[in-house]
């Protein structure tokens, strides 16, 4: 295989899908303006978006290499491509519901293929974390370009315009470049290779084995928190800069992108600490600098006051104090997913993939629809100090975690633990 190549596609591909999936904030703010739906009707849009990757991960992660990663990542970019090729020509709100949908279908067969390749093609730990941590760091600037992307394409002078759904024909479009990309390029799977002797029942009852075991439950746990306040924060502050700080519904999209760009630098620059600092007091540091974030910046939001003539230079200070919250962010996902694969032999990573893509998506649905009731029910700034329960918790549950990696690593290693054998 080409590394550097395949390397390159696997970014594209993270990009892309960056965008798809992280553009439901910006959908959910739009379908209100468009269509007339609520706040709670809109928040089921990442129901359809991370239900099915939850419900794909679990049916197909286990025997994914026995389809091979190329052909799931293949079928993945035809499926988003048709979908939102979709948006454009049958505009609607149930449209937006199959678009993401779609999304999630393909994007559980993408992840799981594309961390399964990274294992592939990786040499040893540091350089497992490096790849993960400048793959996140891609997504983040997938996300980073999206809010810019549908902000240019959004009519802030006329909320009930349609403009914005131009933008899927340039999303159709790279996805289709990423597809004839991938498909020009060799892949070598045969390290990934399940034993031929084994049914797909087999592999099925593998993959939930590895659910008992107390290292899995810990990491999977740890996962479904952070991916919960993520996305509550990524999802909601749009709507959050649009209503409860004041700003133009496009500037509301834009000004969220500096989130983005935060998860961005602190995932790519990531991979350097990560390599010379031990990953244990980094998680630590970062998790308690996500709660010193949501306590210093969320005051500062109160008591806003309409400014028609509002401008970068003239917005609030909390609309670029809060998403300073993603650096902190950033190294958790990828630290953790980084130290548990890298803990297991090749042929096991597509079936522990699939558990952590199930759970991360069952933790971002969690987070949205707890947002967005607390949103509409109470008040933004009560749904956003609402993530200090889950951040103090992530904090709890990395102890653990380290504990039981540590266990792994004094005279047993870690694949040894989670199979049950000394």
């Amino acid at each position: 295989m080409k590394k550097q190549r395949i390397l390159f596609i696997l970014f594209l591909i993270y990009f892309v899908f960056a965008i798809l999936l992280n553009s439901v904030g910006t959908v959910i703010l739009q379908v209100i303006n468009n269509y007339g739906v609520s706040k709670s009707g809109a928040s089921v849009l990442e129901g359809f978006k991370d239900l099915p990757i939850a419900i794909v991960s679990f049916l197909v992660a286990s025997f994914l290499p026995r389809f091979g990663y190329k052909n799931a990542m293949l079928a993945g970019l035809a499926i988003v491509t048709a979908a939102s090729s979709a948006m454009p020509l049958l505009p609607g709100f149930l449209t937006t519901k199959m678009l993401f949908l779609c999304v999630g279908v393909a994007f559980a067969l993408v992840k799981v293929s594309v961390y399964s390749t990274i294992g592939l093609i990786s040499v040893d730990r540091k350089q497992h974390a490096g790849i993960m941590n400048t793959l996140e760091g891609f997504f983040m600037i997938g996300v980073l370009s999206a809010y810019w992307v549908f902000g240019y394409f959004i009519d802030s002078a006329n909320p009930q315009s349609q403009s914005w759904l131009q933008v899927y024909w340039l999303l159709a479009g790279l996805c289709a470049a990423t597809f004839m990309l991938l498909l020009a390029t060799p892949f070598d799977e045969h390290l990934a290779a399940l034993p031929e002797d084994r049914s797909l029942a087999q592999d099925f009852a593998e993959m939930l084995k590895l659910f008992f075991k107390p290292l899995v439950c810990i990491f999977v746990i740890t996962a479904f928190l952070y991916v919960l306040v993520e996305q509550s924060v990524g999802t909601w502050l749009p709507t959050f800069n649009n209503e409860i700080l004041k700003l133009p519904t496009a500037m509301s999209v834009q000004v969220t992108s500096i989130f983005a760009a935060c998860l961005a630098v602190g995932r790519l620059s990531a991979g350097v600490l990560m390599r010379r600092l031990n990953w244990y007091p980094v998680m630590n540091a970062c998790v308690l600098g996500m709660g010193a974030m949501v306590l210093l910046a969320l005051p500062l939001t109160h008591n806003v006051v309409l400014d028609p003539d509002i401008s970068w230079s003239r917005a609030p200070i909390a609309a670029f104090l809060f998403p300073l919250i993603g650096l902190f962010m950033a190294p958790i996902y990828p630290g953790i997913n980084s130290v548990m694969l890298s803990s297991l032999p090749k042929n096991q990573h597509s079936a522990m993939t699939g558990l952590l893509v199930i759970f991360s998506a069952l933790g971002g649905t969690t987070g949205s629809l707890i947002t967005g009731y607390v949103f509409g029910n109470f008040s933004g700034h009560f749904a956003f100090y609402l993530t200090l329960v889950p951040i103090s918790i992530v904090l709890i549950m990395l102890y653990f975690f380290k504990k039981a990696v540590d266990g792994g690593s004094d005279g047993y290693d870690a694949s040894a633990i989670i199979s049950g054998q000394h």
